[in-house]
């Protein structure tokens, strides 16, 4: 009669007459084992189609060999960009991946991270919600010496690894390049001040205007709260309505940059001689609208392939203490139609 349980070291040890710890020492090449032993045993295993429960391993040594993710939304190319880079350096290294997403949702962050934890992940890298404002859910990792790894939306202090670009800089960068292209009266739409990423590069924003002496219209700046095409409409809408239209606008992702190149055109604005306009992240749709949109390159991938270095770097040291480090990955101007003419 066919028998589908699975096969134990304890089966093992019946057949061979041999203590249950002696099999699990054989199974691993135990130096304590003779080389004999350990052909008996691999042979019988063989023959009676044992494999080892990881899993079983993995709860009794608390650690599961799996890297868990939680990010807010895996419809964006940054994300999945960013999680292409996670899971191929953690597949190299024997670890798998597990995906959570927030959905740009506070309660729901909490909720995920302490599911990940039940979990035994072996390490956590994380890219906040939108909505998050308080990261207490993420001691408990600290406080049992589980790696974090903060990446792009990070946590102002906060001791662990954070891996993210310089936004104060590419703002600057962002909106010099308008200047220097010919705006004067430029726009700004950005995400909730209270993600740091965000308050960044509209830092950038303002001092690249003090910087060439243009004023700071506090009505040119629009906050959206998750970056999205319909924001991007509105915002942009908003912005052209306006008794004195911006002849630039800067924005803090492309999906609003799409968003107000569609509007302007809509409009029957000329792009770039009436309204020149630079999105961020370098998403493929950039490339797609016409005319295509300038962008601040976003190392998304590589941002991924650092998190998870960070984490298999800690899981092998000796000494675990807190850590705070701060990894910044460059980011350049990809220039296009939208800025400039050919």
């Amino acid at each position: 009669m066919a028998n589908n349980r699975d096969i134990t070291i304890y089966d093992i040890a019946n057949e061979l007459n041999l203590s249950s710890s002696t099999v699990s020492r054989a199974l691993k090449n135990h130096r304590s084992i003779s080389k004999k032993t350990i052909k008996r045993v691999n042979e019988m295993a063989d023959k009676m189609g044992y494999t080892p429960n990881e899993l079983a391993s993995s709860l009794r040594n608390n650690k599961t060999k799996t890297i868990g993710v939680l990010i807010s939304r895996l419809n964006r190319p940054f994300v999945t960009s960013l999680i292409s880079g996670i899971e191929e350096t953690a597949q190299k290294a024997g670890y798998n991946v597990i995906i959570a997403q927030s959905h740009d949702s506070y309660n729901d962050e909490v909720t995920l991270a302490q599911a990940l934890y039940n979990s035994r992940v072996s390490g956590i890298i994380c890219s906040l919600a939108m909505e998050t404002t308080k990261t207490n859910h993420f001691d408990q990792f600290i406080k049992k010496d589980i790696p974090l790894v903060f990446v792009d939306r990070v946590p102002k202090d906060f001791d662990t690894y954070r891996v993210m670009i310089d936004n104060y800089s590419a703002g600057y960068k962002a909106t010099n390049h308008l200047i220097e292209m010919g705006a004067k009266r430029i726009a700004h739409i950005g995400g909730l001040k209270f993600r740091n990423i965000y308050k960044e590069r509209e830092r950038g924003y303002r001092d690249a205007l003090k910087k060439h002496n243009l004023p700071i219209d506090e009505d040119l700046i629009q906050h959206v709260k998750s970056m999205s095409y319909d924001e991007g409409e509105k915002a942009t809408n908003k912005l052209l309505d306006m008794d004195n239209p911006p002849d630039g606008i800067f924005t803090s992702n492309d999906t609003t940059g799409v968003a107000a190149i569609q509007v302007a055109k809509q409009r029957g604005l000329i792009i770039p001689d009436e309204l020149k306009i630079i999105g961020f992240n370098n998403d493929p749709l950039s490339q797609i609208i016409d005319p295509g949109l300038s962008t601040i390159s976003h190392p998304a991938y590589e941002m991924g392939k650092t998190s998870s270095k960070k984490i298999l770097k800690h899981l092998k040291k000796s000494d675990k203490k807190s850590i705070t480090e701060i990894t910044f990955l460059n980011t350049e101007i990809i220039v296009r139609g939208s800025t400039k003419t050919n």
